[in-house]
C-alpha cells in the first residue's frame, strides 16, 4: 500500500484525536480538529458504538499515522518488539521513538514528522557527520543528528526553529537551535512520551 498523502487533518477528525500531522495550524491552535471536533462526511455528528477489533484498529491507525509507518514496516517493529525482553507495547513506542525522522522532529528541525521525512528523504541531515537518507534509520544514544551546512538557512527549518522554541523539547535530547545540531541523549523511557496511542490494545490486536 502507497503512503497516504490525503488532507491529514481529516485522519485526525476521522479518529478524534490531533496527532502532529499539521505544523503551523496546530500549534497556532487553527486546526480543524479543534474548529470541528467531530469526524468528516455528512454522518460525522452520529454517534457510534465502536466493538473491541474497531478500538485495537484505531490505535494501530493512530500509531501508524502519526509516525509515518507503513503496515509492514508496522509490523515487522511489532515483531521485533516482541522479541525483546520487557512489555512489548512499551518497546514499540521506544522503537518508534528512535526512527531518524521522529528524532529530527522532536529536536525541532521540522514542526510535523511528515516534513522531517522529507529532510531525511533529501538528504539535508547527518548523522554522526554521514549524511543518512533513510528516515526509518535507528538512532543510537550518543549520535549527532545535525542539518548540514548548505541547509541551514533553508526559510522552513528556520520558522520550524522559531514555532519550536516556544513548545519545549523533549528531554532525551540535547539541542543547540543555533548550530543546529543535537544529540539523541538516551531511549525515553515509555511514561515520557506524551501520544494519544493505547499500545497494549496494539498488542492485543497483533496477538490475536
Amino acid at each position: 500500500m502507497a503512503r497516504y498523502r490525503g488532507p491529514v487533518e481529516r485522519i485526525e477528525r476521522r479518529l478524534g484525536v490531533s496527532l502532529a500531522l499539521k505544523g503551523e495550524r496546530r500549534l497556532a491552535g487553527k486546526s480543524a480538529l479543534e474548529r470541528r471536533p467531530y469526524p468528516p462526511g455528512q454522518h460525522g455528528q452520529r454517534r457510534t458504538k465502536i466493538s473491541e477489533y474497531g478500538l485495537q484498529l484505531r490505535e494501530k491507525q493512530k500509531a501508524k499515522y502519526m509516525y509515518g509507518v507503513l503496515e509492514k514496516q508496522f509490523r515487522n517493529l511489532f515483531k521485533e518488539a516482541n522479541r525483546m525482553e520487557g512489555n512489548t507495547g512499551e518497546n514499540l513506542v521506544k522503537l518508534l521513538e528512535q526512527r531518524l525522522d521522529n528524532v529530527v522532529y522532536r529536536m525541532g528541525f521540522a514542526t510535523t514528522r511528515r516534513f522531517a521525512r522529507q529532510l531525511v528523504n533529501h538528504g539535508h541531515v547527518l548523522v554522526d557527520g554521514k549524511r543518512v537518507n533513510i528516515p526509518s534509520y535507528r538512532v543510537k544514544p550518543g549520535q549527532k543528528i545535525e542539518i548540514r551546512e548548505k541547509s541551514k538557512n533553508n526559510p522552513q527549518i528556520q520558522r520550524s526553529i522559531e514555532l519550536t522554541n516556544q513548545t519545549g523539547i523533549v528531554p532525551w535530547v540535547d539541542v543547540d537551535k543555533e548550530k543546529l545540531f543535537g544529540i539523541f541523549t538516551r531511549v525515553p523511557e515509555r511514561e515520557e512520551v506524551e501520544i494519544p496511542v493505547e499500545e497494549r490494545l496494539i498488542v492485543e490486536l497483533y496477538s490475536k
